[in-house]
């Protein structure tokens, strides 16, 4: 580790912060979290805690950026992977990490993607980068698509006036030139995926209605493949 004694010492007490709270936030959920019972786990009186963390919120940004940048990570090395000239399996690659992830860390993709924390309000400025990487890789792997050729135009729905600004606010920040049509498509399979990974994560299925969950979401990509217009 790089740095200043005083540097790493720093380095090494934020880690176990981060630690802890991932502890907390998997017993008591992310209403609980406390800086104070943070710093009772550390094993410093919490006026020293308040040095590395300012308050819950604080706490909850660390540990939201942290969780933002792991399912990144695991997005990244599963598209390393995958074959370059083939979107389908790309897209595809994506979702089985987002799936993979969020069943080994509920409790952290709640925080991310279940209910809101009473009080707490994400700042866009250490949140919006790291929360945008997944739809980021998933637009990357649709522009690839579409500029190659491997997807076209779909014919039968009519995207809204009123959207038109938006798509093109859309294309702007991601440097895309997709079409509205298939920006409007990629919008509702980027809403379905994380809908369906939120039905097996929470389990709003049951627990006897399907007795294989990883073959219903095979079947799920293999729709939402479709509706984009990836060649089968």
């Amino acid at each position: 580790m790089a740095g200043s004694p005083r540097e790493r010492a720093r380095a090494r007490t934020m880690a176990e912060i981060t630690q802890i709270g991932r502890d907390h936030l998997t017993k008591y959920g992310a209403a609980a979290l406390s800086v104070r019972a943070v710093a009772r786990d550390l094993g410093v009186v919490s006026s020293a805690i308040y040095r590395y963390v300012k308050s819950r919120d604080d706490l909850l940004t660390l540990l939201v950026v942290e969780a933002y940048d792991e399912l990144g990570d695991e997005v990244d090395a599963a598209l390393a992977l995958a074959p370059a000239d083939d979107a389908r399996a790309r897209f595809q690659a994506i979702c089985w990490a987002v799936r993979a992830w969020a069943l080994r860390e509920p409790a952290r993709y709640a925080l991310l993607f279940g209910s809101p924390v009473p009080g707490y309000h994400a700042p866009r400025e250490q949140t919006v980068g790291p929360g945008t990487r997944v739809i980021g890789a998933l637009i990357a792997v649709y522009q690839q698509a579409w500029a190659s050729g491997a997807v076209t135009l779909p014919a039968t729905v009519t995207v809204p006036p009123a959207l038109r600004a938006n798509f093109d606010a859309i294309r702007s920040s991601f440097d895309i030139d997709t079409p509205d049509p298939l920006i409007a498509r990629g919008v509702l399979v980027w809403a379905a995926l994380f809908a369906v990974v939120n039905f097996e994560v929470f389990e709003q299925y049951g627990p006897t209605t399907f007795g294989d969950l990883e073959a219903l979401f095979a079947h799920h990509l293999d729709v939402l493949t479709e509706t984009l217009g990836f060649p089968l």
